[in-house]
């Protein structure tokens, strides 16, 4: 999803940045708040979620941040949900996912791909 919103926006952005942090010159504004917080829901932890939602509010206002955590929810919603009904990750995309894009982006290191079962 990001590659296509990135392509339809005329933007280039690394997508090693999603799991290796971006670059600073990266073309996408606020990207270093943005994937903290979502790096902070997605491992649990309450106090740098605490710490990560306030540098959102300080940065994008009440308003950037309550689109980031919809955008985070949504995301983690899709995951458990295809977990529940026993979707594999190899069929999610039906197919469709770009190898490449997965390994640029470091999705096949992630254990729910390496270990499915």
């Amino acid at each position: 999803m990001l590659r296509e919103s990135m392509q339809a926006g005329g933007k280039q952005v690394d997508v090693a940045g999603v799991t290796q942090g971006f670059d600073e010159d990266v073309d996408i504004p606020h990207a270093a708040a943005l994937v903290g917080f979502a790096d902070a829901v997605a491992a649990r932890d309450d106090g740098r979620t605490a710490t990560a939602r306030e540098a959102l509010r300080k940065t994008l206002g009440e308003e950037g941040l309550v689109d980031a955590a919809a955008v985070v929810g949504a995301f983690h919603g899709f995951v458990r949900i295809a977990d529940a009904i026993g979707i594999p990750y190899t069929t999610a995309a039906q197919g469709r996912d770009a190898p490449e894009i997965r390994s640029r982006a470091g999705v096949n290191d992630f254990p729910r791909v390496r270990h499915p079962g």
